[in-house]
């Protein structure tokens, strides 16, 4: 039978990657021993200088741990040295182990062991193949010595993480340069880069670039890193991971680039941005809204004046109150304060280049972009009480420079406020942004496509060992095809993204409330081509909307205890909160492919609706039993299913042996509010929960200030087991209350749980 183009690749790729292991192992088993001098050249070959790009280099391959290795290519110095490879702020600071190899001549094939792998090194290709200890290959390397590019084995299964942007879900078949910023044919329907070269293989491998910038290719017969350019293909230095369990692969990641921030929890409430802004009155009148409806919400953001006739500032770059609609700025924030609201405020960058620290002195704090002297001009007004910051701009930045920037938010509050935990919203990142801020996919457009898109570059950034993640509920470019339902659709989605923000054009109908009004806002469709354009009229008078947005606010106020406990699990270990299949179905080749849903955390699939005049929803199950979240209905996994909805149903499903917890529903997410938890069990399997609790605003907790609490359910005994996590201690009030029910029955029980361990059986 003939084969199709893509066979045809594979089979090339395929026998290509043969020849170099057979070239290996054979080298390596007249080897057999390692040897003392790995710059030997062997018998009967005389040794030459490796080279690359036409320059003498020392090859070094170091075993991070028995995960992760790393490989380095440095030009060799004139006085004989390797060299450095310069800090980018990227890799958390560490000390690396030896190298196992270093190599500056050619010769024999070289081999080392790796644990229980054996890493062999051939020339001519300059190549490393990775066996597991049965002989089996795991990868191979292949670094072309004229131009620095890096090939790969990419495998069969979807290639998946490299940032946000860029063609989804699946990689593979893709050309993605390191790009970051909003600019590009894609930027509208997909959304903004901040491409992280991390590239993870679903079966069981990843590798990630950290210098040089360059190309990932996944187009041609190799899978390949190409840098930047020829002069820039030197350092080389990358990792690549080897593991069989997801959460092991993006907690090695983690290691190198650093766990993700503990946000304070008041960010994973309700974020409402405003564009155009009439008078002061209208600011507080906003606030008054939100509460007298009681719609939970926990931050007003304020866009600066520029990209709007009238924004909180004065224009770009500006920090300085618009006096029209904030002529008495430190009164406004302490009213605001009052009402248990938080602020950030927009901050467009002019600088064209930023380095160093918030802690420079002396002269190197004096350059106007230098990270101190340009945080020193955001005091000013984060003294009056700003509780964030939403930098915007900055395209133009390199890479390190948006690391910069991002550090310099999270630092720079803690000067003036050490104890409490910053909050950052940005449009440009890199590789370690995870440390410091929260990220958001750009000006999108408002369009049926675009709502379908960010649901797997969701997926892809979470991925890509960056959490804080979130998209402008409803677009921000307003089309026609923005109405009602697709604004609900989109605010269901947000309700389950770590960042759940409305923000857009014609503002007003970014309000729970403002599809019932008659009020577009300001039009604002200049600066956008394409699909840009009002909504039909007739959508400005929909009841539906505003009960639907307090159905889905209301439940994610409820599910804060369950969302706080994924949070402080992404810290722990780089796993991300919206979850791909794959990572906790591995196995299923259905599962490791779905892009149109996800998990929340470890137990709830969510399906969003992005189809126009839905009436069904199909949604895989990966195996197991899974419990419909609203209707509470058994259904068996390994299958597709057709979920019934109407406008107000994000279908949602609970797998087996779950404990769900929830709270009761706030105003905002710090609120005092005297109603005892809901523990609900969804039976069919053993199953625990950590429950995580922390005074959401501090560091505290890196002080021990927090508490874990173990819920263990054993299905066969139907019995609940409640007990502190050794080294946890309470910090709520005692004892605690707890309304413990079985999912989809009506078995209900009261405990009172005091720190002792606790069991009931239900």
């Amino acid at each position: 039978m003939p084969l199709g183009n893509r066979d045809w690749v594979m089979s090339q790729r395929i026998s290509r990657r043969d020849a170099l292991a057979r070239l290996s192992t054979a080298g390596a088993t007249a080897l057999m021993t390692t040897r003392k001098n790995p710059a030997h050249s062997g018998p009967g070959r005389p040794s030459r200088a490796l080279t690359v790009a036409g320059s003498p280099v020392e090859l070094s391959v170091i075993p991070v741990n028995l995960s992760t290795l790393r490989i380095c290519v440095q030009a060799v110095l004139e006085n004989g040295e390797a060299g450095r490879i310069e800090d980018d702020l990227v890799l958390v600071r560490q000390d690396w182990p030896e190298p196992i190899l270093r190599l500056r001549t050619t010769g024999e094939t070289e081999a080392k062991s790796w644990g229980k792998n054996r890493i062999f090194i051939s020339f001519n290709p300059l190549a490393l193949t990775i066996n597991d200890e049965h002989g089996q290959q795991l990868q191979i390397l292949e670094i072309d010595t004229e131009d620095g590019s890096v090939s790969f084995d990419s495998g069969h299964g979807p290639l998946l993480g490299l940032g946000e942007g860029g063609p989804q879900f699946d990689r593979r078949g893709s050309n993605y340069p390191m790009e970051h910023g909003q600019h590009g044919p894609l930027l509208g329907d997909i959304g903004a880069r901040v491409s992280i070269p991390f590239l993870i293989g679903t079966g069981g491998w990843a590798i990630f670039f950290h210098q040089p910038f360059g190309t990932i290719d996944l187009t041609g017969s190799e899978d390949r890193f190409i840098p930047k350019s020829a002069d820039r293909s030197l350092p080389l230095d990358f990792f690549l991971v080897l593991h069989q369990t997801p959460a092991e692969i993006l907690r090695e990641y983690a290691k190198l680039t650093g766990f993700p921030h503990m946000p304070p929890i008041w960010a994973l409430g309700y974020q409402q941005s405003h564009r155009t802004l009439d008078s002061r009155e209208e600011v507080m009148g906003e606030l008054k809204t939100f509460r007298e409806k009681k719609l939970p919400c926990d931050l007003m953001i304020y866009l600066g004046t520029g990209f709007c006739p009238s924004g909180w500032n004065t224009g770009h770059g500006s920090f300085t109150f618009n006096q029209h609609v904030f002529p008495d700025p430190q009164e406004m924030i302490k009213e605001m304060h009052d009402e248990h609201f938080k602020i950030a405020v927009h901050v467009v960058i002019r600088q064209k280049d930023l380095h160093g620290s918030v802690y420079d002195t002396g002269a190197a704090a004096l350059a106007d972009d230098d990270a101190a002297k340009y945080w020193a001009a955001h005091l000013g007004v984060f003294r009056l009480g700003m509780d964030g910051w939403w930098p915007d701009e900055g395209d133009w930045l390199s890479p390190a420079a948006c690391l910069v920037r991002n550090r310099m938010y999270w630092e720079g509050p803690q000067k003036d406020r050490p104890n409490l935990r910053p909050y950052a919203l940005h449009r440009n990142g890199n590789a370690g942004m995870q440390r410091y801020g929260w990220l958001w996919s750009g000006d999108i457009n408002s369009t049926w496509e675009t709502l379908t898109a960010q649901v797997k570059v969701g997926i892809n950034t979470g991925l890509s060992g960056m959490p804080f993640w979130g998209t402008d509920t409803g677009g921000f470019v307003t089309t026609p095809e923005l109405t009602g339902e697709l604004y609900v659709r989109w605010f269901q989605f947000s309700s389950f993204c770590p960042l759940f923000r409305s923000h857009g054009r014609t503002w007003k109908l970014r309000l729970p409330w403002g599809w019932n009004t008659g009020d577009y806002g300001p039009q604002e469709l200049g600066g956008y081509r394409g699909k840009a354009g009002l909504p039909d009229p007739g959508e400005l008078h929909n009841p539906e909307v505003e009960p639907i947005c307090r159905k889905y606010l209301e439940l994610r106020y409820r599910l804060l205890p369950y969302l706080y406990a994924a949070v402080r699990e992404a810290h722990d270990t780089g796993l991300p909160i919206m979850r791909a299949l794959w990572l906790h179905f591995p196995d299923d080749a259905a599962a490791t492919g779905r892009a149109d849903e996800y998990l929340w955390g470890r137990d709830i699939l969510v399906a969003p609706v992005t189809e126009k005049g839905a009436t069904s929803r199909p949604v895989y199950l990966p195996p197991g039993t899974w419990y419909d979240f609203w209707t509470e209905s058994g259904a068996k996994g390994g299958a597709e299913l057709a979920r019934p909805v109407d406008l107000a149903t994000l279908p949602l499903f609970v797998r087996a042996g779950a404990i769900i917890p929830t709270g009761p529903v706030k105003q905002y997410a710090t609120e005092k509010v005297d109603e005892p938890a809901t523990l609900t069990i969804y039976p069919g399997r053993d199953g625990e929960f950590k429950l995580y609790e922390d005074d959401g605003l501090t560091f505290g907790y890196e002080k021990g200030q927090s508490t874990r609490i173990r819920l263990a359910w054993d299905d066969r005994k139907r019995r609940l087991t409640i007990n502190l996590v050794q080294g946890s201690r309470p910090i709520a009030s005692s004892p605690r209350q707890f309304l413990v029910r079985v999912a989809s029955t009506n078995v209900r029980h009261q405990v009172s749980f005091t720190g002792r361990p606790a069991s009931i059986r239900l």
